[in-house]
């Protein structure tokens, strides 16, 4: 499963954990301007916004879990299994394949407003990458610095939903996780008053009391609480580091340790990478299981107006500060 979120601080952020149990080799990749984006069934983007995310590049077309683009808009593909529905074929729509989804928004759409111009004309058509390649059941996360929606293929249609939290997991459908918000409503990062009873001796014995109803699994709902609550009571100062800091403590506050979450005998899904886009400039965080030091990607620093791909391997080994 995953968690996407939005973070505002000092600048804008995005952020989000891939948790899988394989991983497909993705790494660090900018698609500059003019890279020739080819689609299945509708024309091709020869010239279009520049992206920075992470994905697993196959026949040089990078497939994106997740990237912003040089305008700040945002989008990450989470797993959403038996919900998610792709139709075949509509004559009156842009068919765009699952895959090909996040470039085809960030691609041409500088914000949320914009991307809602495209959505309504858009059918995800069931088309898979190739035989090996079969497509993944997923819902979208799609935040710039000021909003954010989520939008997900069901049975009976496309729907967009206004996202006033700025989290995303997994199942159930985004609307339920929503209104499952109003069971914590007591939660609180201060103690919680006494209300229990009059003459009752009760004492505030530990700190934290007012979240000691947090839920801690690692199933999605448990998750999408946690780190909407996490992230609306996060404090941090003022400034880049401190706000890539506070993000990732965040972010890891959901992640799957590897053993915990056996999804089939002898195989566990844990949080293969996270990663944090600062919108504003440009720039991708991230850390992998294997190495928990914050490497840091700036787009800016490659030609964006060159025609091919610019991919950056994850460093995947533990980085150690000896300090004697």
């Amino acid at each position: 499963m995953c968690t996407a979120l939005t973070f505002n601080a000092h600048d804008h952020y995005f952020g989000r954990n891939l948790d899988l149990e394989v991983s497909y080799g993705q790494q660090v990749v900018v698609t500059p301007r003019n890279y020739n984006f080819k689609f299945r069934k509708v024309a091709d983007l020869s010239n279009h916004y520049a992206m920075i995310g992470v994905a697993a590049v196959i026949d040089n077309y990078p497939l994106y879990f997740d990237a912003t683009n040089e305008k700040g808009l945002s989008m990450a593909g989470l797993n959403y299994p038996d919900n998610a529905f792709y139709p075949d074929m509509a004559a009156d729509k842009d068919n765009i394949t699952p895959f090909e989804f996040i470039p085809w928004i960030l691609g041409q759409c500088d914000s949320v407003a914009s991307a809602r111009q495209l959505l309504p004309k858009i059918n995800l058509v069931n088309i898979n990458f190739s035989d090996q390649l079969p497509l993944s059941p997923l819902h979208w996360l799609l935040a710039d610095q000021h909003e954010a929606v989520v939008i997900e293929s069901d049975r009976d249609g496309l729907h967009v939903y206004d996202n006033p939290v700025g989290v995303l997991t997994n199942n159930p459908t985004f609307d339920k996780q929503l209104f499952n918000l109003n069971n914590y409503r007591d939660l609180s990062s201060a103690n919680p008053q006494d209300t229990f009873g009059k003459g009752m001796p009760l004492t505030d014995y530990s700190r934290g009391l007012g979240t000691r109803n947090l839920p801690g699994g690692l199933d999605s709902e448990s998750r999408f609480v946690r780190a909407a609550f996490n992230k609306a009571n996060a404090v941090c100062a003022d400034n880049e580091e401190a706000s890539i800091t506070q993000l990732f403590h965040i972010m890891h506050s959901v992640e799957q340790q590897n053993g915990l979450d056996e999804v089939a005998p002898g195989k566990f899904e844990f949080t293969i990478y996270t990663v944090g886009y600062n919108q504003d400039q440009g720039l991708l965080y991230y850390t992998t299981y294997h190495n928990n030091q914050i490497n840091l990607v700036d787009m800016n620093k490659c030609d964006l107006e060159s025609t091919d791909l610019c991919a950056y391997p994850f460093i995947d080994s533990q980085a150690f500060n000896k300090v004697n």
